[in-house]
């Protein structure tokens, strides 16, 4: 393009063009155009004239940084100033200053900081160590009417060691319950941890109080973390799945009624496959190495009848529980 502006000087620019073959539409734009930064002896870059001045500029990021604007978006900066009768720039523009000389397009507002939950690990290797306990709705005779049942597991036996049906989820309520199961296992100070979700009734302060007068450890599943509380949701499903369990119930008394039949079967009758197809109340109350070992015993005896039934190995019962954990460290300290 160089050449072709130089020939056009001596004998004119359609002719240096036809002899160039240079389109004389792109030599009359490269001449309109304006210099580069190469093309200019001292370096500097030839300012755009519809740019802001450095006062200007400065003005701009003033306000976007003031103590009144800080924590919005350049958009409701503009509209609020428009409104006031001042405009300074576009909302590109604010953009593209804070983003092209402080790069804080999203770091100068005060985002929502999520508080950081640290994920429960509770180990307990006996019963009374660790219980566990929420409240779910039952339905009620008519629509939008329930009572509430509340429960606690011990994680270890999955024992219910206390339950209840009320009208309302209350933290007096929860308070009589946890106090009342706490006497009836003869809970020592030191002894036991309770886990809960946060729910309204667990993270009350009359409910801290009492564990913090019992000696009991309290401890929270994560926000919207329902693995935080399997054992007690496990209950609940096993609760709702019974066949004779009921749409809704006609009243209170309906619902306590059915609660207690539900309950002894649960904890009497129940061989829960959690726990090596024992009983809760077998491995509460330390009855469960009797079982397992009358269990061998049978077995072994079947084994000696027809050994190529088993294929020539000695069967043998399902194993007790040694440890139960509610969110397992892995082995590289990472958590599960």
């Amino acid at each position: 393009m160089k050449a072709t502006s130089e020939l056009s000087q001596d004998v004119g620019r359609k002719p240096a063009c036809e002899a160039l073959e240079v389109p004389r539409a792109t030599f009359y734009r490269h001449l309109d155009r304006p210099l580069r930064r190469s093309d200019q002896d001292d370096g500097s870059r030839t300012t755009p004239p519809l740019s802001l001045t450095q006062v200007e500029r400065r003005d701009v990021i003033d306000i976007l940084h003031s103590e009144r604007f800080q924590d919005r978006a350049p958009y409701e900066v503009y509209a609020t100033l428009l409104d006031e009768g001042q405009y300074h720039c576009s909302i590109r523009t604010m953009y593209r200053i804070l983003e092209s000389e402080h790069g804080d397009v999203k770091e100068r507002r005060k985002g929502h900081r999520r508080t950081q939950y640290q994920k429960p690990e509770l180990l307990a290797t006996a019963p009374n160590q660790v219980w566990s306990w929420d409240i779910t709705k039952l339905k009620g005779p008519a629509k939008w009417t329930y009572f509430y049942l509340y429960v606690i597991l011990d994680i270890f036996s999955r024992y219910v060691v206390g339950w209840m049906v009320a009208h309302m989820e209350q933290k007096a309520l929860a308070k009589r319950l946890i106090e009342q199961s706490c006497i009836n296992q003869n809970i020592a100070p030191g002894q036991l941890t309770i886990h809960a979700d946060r729910g309204s009734s667990m993270k009350s302060k009359v409910v801290a109080q009492l564990m913090a007068d019992l000696g009991v450890t309290k401890t929270h599943s994560r926000p919207h973390v329902s693995n935080d509380n399997p054992y007690s949701e496990s209950q609940f499903k096993t609760l709702k799945y019974c066949p004779a369990f009921p749409d809704r119930f006609g009243s209170i008394q309906d619902a306590r009624s059915f609660c207690q039949g539900f309950f002894t079967w649960y904890n009497k009758e129940h061989c829960h496959s959690g726990i090596g197809l024992m009983t809760p109340e077998s491995v509460h109350y330390g009855l469960a190495e009797g079982i397992f070992t009358t269990r061998s015993t049978v077995l072994a005896e079947a084994y000696e009848k027809h050994p190529n039934r088993f294929k020539g190995k000695l069967p043998q019962p399902p194993e007790l529980p040694k440890a139960v954990w509610i969110n397992r460290p892995s082995s590289d300290g990472m958590g599960v």
